[in-house]
């Protein structure tokens, strides 16, 4: 079977796609990068003919296009406009699903985090946890979001997956009811009447509101002696939410700096007078779990000498991606930027280390001191 005219003009815009991210390799050898378009072609037309089974084209097209952003780097990706509207349902703060945030890595799903009080949290998977099979499906060979589309579904439906988890020889399984997933972003408390408790669960629009109203009403409390301020199994999100509420903290300096291949992306940002806890003790918890937006701020209080980051190394992303609508309605996600720590240093697949390393228990997260051991040890440095 020769490929139709519907292919030969998806081959014409993946063409298109492929100089744009090739220009500067099209200019020093053009005779190359025309030989790179006819192998694709021919590749393409083999599959057509050959292939043991019937192929869906547009999927085919879907997937080259996809593979073309996912060998920039793990984050970039191509979203078709069914994913790309879940996408956005998603960035309003309440959706169907597990409650978990994922990357790829070495063609297995890792997971960044799981959200809190989601189903996947409440099952016990882990940040870390490598997801290798989906319902009984091999999940190794599959793009993100192949492995993503099988993990959603209807709403109080159950969906098996099996992980392999550092540290443990056996596959653990878990079987998860998808729910609808709402995330609130602040939770806080009073601890011992003297220590003011502040979880932030991810970076949403109004995260800096939130978590301003939470502090204000903690310092209704007088005899507030520090406070602990939870990143653990935050996944991140927007940038200039990570600003914000660094500044919370500062009285100056450089919180955060941004550099890509434009010089629109090269950018600074820098704290303003005003820190909204008036100078008191501050401890950070993070985790493996603490990502992206979450690595921002614990780097910035941590190299500005404002706060101790108690817990164990964060996730380690340390770049920008812009959602940039598509023709079709679709999107693609993309790296334009990477940010740097006020240090200089870049976080990018190393994370930021903290100051006292506390292993995680298998009951953190509760907010009880009696379970949670990284949150015990937070309050006995606060009271001396």
């Amino acid at each position: 079977m020769k490929i139709n005219s519907i292919c030969c003009n998806i081959i014409f815009k993946l063409i298109l796609i492929l100089f744009f991210f090739y220009n500067s390799a099209y200019s020093q050898n053009i005779d190359k990068f025309y030989e790179k378009i006819d192998l694709f072609s021919e590749v393409l037309e083999k599959i057509n003919d050959e292939y043991v089974d019937e192929i869906d084209q547009s999927e085919i097209m879907d997937s080259a296009i996809n593979g073309l952003l996912q060998s920039l780097d793990p984050y970039s990706s191509y979203m078709n406009p069914e994913i790309f509207k879940e996408m956005q349902t998603e960035t309003s703060g309440k959706f169907g699903g597990l409650g978990i945030e994922v990357t790829m890595e070495a063609g297995v799903v890792k997971v960044i985090t799981p959200i809190d009080d989601t189903p996947a949290s409440k099952a016990g998977v882990k940040a870390g946890d490598y997801i290798v099979r989906i319902d009984g499906e091999q999940v190794q060979g599959k793009s993100l979001m192949e492995a993503v589309n099988l993990m959603r579904g209807p709403v109080d439906s159950y969906i098996e997956i099996t992980i392999r988890r550092k540290g443990s020889a056996k596959a653990k399984i878990f079987k998860i009811k998808r729910e609808i997933i709402e995330i609130k972003s602040v939770a806080a408390k009073l601890i011992e009447n003297e220590i003011g408790y502040l979880r932030l669960r991810a970076f949403n629009e109004n995260s800096d509101d939130q978590l301003k109203k939470e502090i204000s009403k903690l310092q209704k409390n007088k005899n507030l002696s520090g406070y602990i301020f939870d990143l653990r199994n935050n996944p991140g999100g927007l940038l200039s939410q990570a600003v914000t509420i660094s500044d919370f903290f500062l009285n100056d300096g450089e919180i955060v700096s941004t550099k890509g291949r434009r010089s629109r992306e090269n950018r600074k940002f820098f704290a303003n007078k005003g820190d909204k806890i008036n100078g008191k003790p501050l401890i950070v918890l993070i985790n493996n779990g603490s990502a992206s937006a979450s690595e921002i701020v614990a780097g910035a209080l941590q190299d500005q000498k404002r706060a101790i980051l108690l817990g164990e190394r964060t996730f380690g992303k340390g770049s920008v991606q812009s959602i940039m609508p598509l023709k079709n309605r679709g999107a693609i996600r993309l790296t334009i930027s990477k940010y740097y720590l006020p240090s200089g240093k870049s976080i990018s697949e190393i994370g930021v280390s903290p100051d006292i390393i506390v292993e995680e228990s298998e009951n953190d997260f509760a907010i009880n001191t009696d379970t949670d051991n990284q949150l015990n040890y937070a309050i006995k440095l606060l009271n001396g």
